[in-house]
């Protein structure tokens, strides 16, 4: 008799908006489909937050030039066009009944501004624009808000984490400080590329914490060419037992090669 384990799909940041290729969505869909579906397995799914843009509504860019021509319908539309994709990657198998036992998203910063808009212009937007207006119910996520944090087969799942009484993300470079400070295992999206931790506690126990916040294909002008060079993927955790797990990271290079059968750098026609 087989073992039955859970393991978490963790999809980080996708930040879907409008003018930017989207296929790595179907990619991660069709992965999991060809890794789990029919599996006998727990799979559960995490959406790590930011999977919109929402690049209208950015308190960053208002009044500037890079505002011109952007629009809440087209970075709603993109988003349903970058989630449409995964699920339709996600439906391609034969267990035609299979579906993930769970999809959790927990909504992040870039959601909030249409949160923070509203508020600060209650009188026009409400009732025009809502967070019901995200795709993420749509298609049978159970959402988070920003900054909730849920817990999940002993992980706690956050877009990010709050320093205590400043509501700012929780800092530090090393990862198993952070372990420390949040008090058990971790994953969180927020911040671009990858970072893994494990910290073993005095009588024997694994906490584990993971840190990654891109799975796009577009770089982003604000960070500048050299900044753009950070890991992007999704992450499986295998395994997942009270909070121990057995981590995976799945490039974005990799699922470019298994499914279009090129690299990265060829389907995005870079050197």
């Amino acid at each position: 008799m087989s073992l039955k384990v859970t393991h978490h799909v963790y999809i980080p940041d996708t930040q879907c908006k409008p003018g930017v290729k989207m296929a790595q969505m179907r990619w991660a869909g069709q992965y999991i489909a060809d890794e789990y579906a029919g599996s006998k397995h727990t799979i559960r799914l995490i959406g790590a937050g930011d999977g919109a843009d929402m690049e209208s509504l950015s308190s960053w860019d208002k009044g500037k030039g890079t505002m011109e021509g952007r629009r809440v319908v087209k970075d709603l539309d993109a988003a349903r066009e970058g989630w449409g994709q995964f699920e339709e990657g996600l439906a391609n198998h034969k267990h035609k009944l299979w579906v993930p036992d769970s999809k959790d998203f927990t909504l992040g910063n870039h959601e909030d501004r249409i949160t923070r808009a509203i508020e600060s212009d209650t009188h026009t937007l409400d009732g025009l624009l809502s967070l019901d207006m995200l795709p993420y119910k749509d298609y049978g996520w159970t959402v988070h808000d920003f900054l909730k944090v849920i817990k999940l087969d002993g992980v706690l799942y956050s877009h990010y984490f709050q320093a205590q009484g400043t509501g700012r993300p929780l800092g530090g470079e090393n990862i198993k400080l952070l372990i420390r400070k949040i008090g058990g295992s971790f994953a969180q999206g927020h911040k671009q590329g990858l970072d893994i931790g494990m910290v073993y506690t005095a009588d024997g126990r694994q906490m584990n914490g993971l840190i990654a916040g891109s799975f796009y294909m577009h770089n982003e002008n604000y960070m500048g060419q050299g900044n753009n060079q950070h890991w992007r993927g999704i992450v499986v955790c295998h395994d997942v037992r009270q909070g121990q797990y057995e981590v995976m990271p799945v490039s974005l290079d990799y699922l470019c090669r298994r499914y279009e059968g090129k690299r990265l750098s060829q389907y995005l026609g870079r050197h």
